[in-house]
This record gives structure tokens, C-alpha cells and sequence, in this order.
């Protein structure tokens, strides 16, 4: 199974693509799919922002060929607005799969660092560590490449069911529901 998984980003949209082969993963590629203009540019365009994240996932996709696609979901910030635009690029990065056909599985922040560190509270740089060592990369990919390569790993370690959990009437605590 080919999985590509995805840490949408208004300014940098990670993106990591795995294969699940019985119980071994395999890294095929990873990278950052950047919307920031160049200097003198205008940097508040977002029309044209989410162009160039559902263009550059569609290409990722036509390329890679991935069966399924995990998403990073939003965590609501102290900043509305910042959240509110953090949701539109994840809208960007769903419409590129499933125009696509493709199945989407959305995974908390929470949830994926459980996941691949084993702790929902777990730093970037042991997410990184951790993403390195599971896809015996030789160093640590950049911290968005990381949270989409550790989103795709979730998925394949049997995540497929944890974005499906019922969590109503449930607290997260230390990573785990309770």
C-alpha cells in the first residue's frame, strides 16, 4: 500500500510518500510544497496560495501514484484567523486527493505523535528522530516533511481505524484517550 500523508500549511504544505510492504515501511519521497512569494511579490494572495497547493499535491500524486492519503487535521489556535486559513489549505490538500479518488483519513496532531513516538505530546524534534529512524532515512527530514511522513506512518501502523474512533464522552490524557 502506497500512502501519501500531508501537514497542510498556508505558507509550507509538508508532504510524505510511503509504502507498506506486510509490516515494513518504505520511504519513496518527501518534500514541502511552498506558497510564499518571492520578495516584492504579494504575499496575502490567497486565491492563488491554495492554487499552488492543490496544483503541487496533484503533481505529487500523478507522480507517486499513492492508494490512500492522510491528513493532518486542524487544531483550533489562540488566533481564529490563523485557524480559519490553516483550514483552507487542509481544504486545498482534500480536494487534491479526492479529485484524485482517492481515500482521505484525517489524523490529530495528537494521534500521530502517539503514533510514531508513542507520546501526543512529543517535541518536533523527536517526531523528526523518530521518522528518521522508523524509515531508516540517513538524517532527519525537515520538520513539515517530517509531520506529513509521520502522518503517512500513523496511517499504515493501523491509523486507518484510530481516525474513525469514537471519542465522544472520552478526554485525551497523556495521549491517550481516558
Amino acid at each position: 500500500m502506497r500512502i501519501l500523508g500531508i501537514d497542510p500549511g498556508l505558507r509550507c504544505t509538508g508532504f510524505g510518500v510511503i509504502e507498506k510492504v506486510g509490516e515494513q515501511l518504505r520511504y519513496v519521497t518527501s518534500g514541502v510544497i511552498k506558497t510564499a512569494a518571492a520578495k516584492g511579490q504579494d504575499t496575502e494572495d490567497l486565491p492563488a496560495r491554495l492554487k499552488i497547493i492543490l496544483e503541487g499535491l496533484q503533481q505529487i500524486i500523478q507522480l507517486h501514484q499513492p492508494e490512500q492519503v492522510a491528513v493532518e487535521k486542524v487544531f483550533v489556535n489562540v488566533n481564529p484567523q490563523s485557524t480559519l486559513l490553516l483550514g483552507q489549505a487542509r481544504g486545498a490538500a482534500i480536494c487534491a486527493a479526492v479529485l484524485n479518488d482517492l481515500t482521505v483519513a484525517e489524523y490529530t496532531a495528537l494521534q500521530v505523535k502517539q503514533a510514531v513516538v508513542g507520546n501526543g505530546h512529543a517535541a518536533k524534534e523527536q517526531v523528526q528522530e523518530m521518522v528518521k529512524r522508523l524509515l531508516n532515512l540517513p538524517a532527519a527530514p525537515q520538520a513539515d516533511s517530517a509531520d506529513a511522513l509521520a502522518c503517512a506512518i500513523c496511517h499504515a501502523h493501523g491509523g486507518q481505524g484510530m481516525g474513525k474512533l469514537a471519542t465522544a464522552g472520552f478526554r485525551v490524557r497523556g495521549g491517550r484517550l481516558v
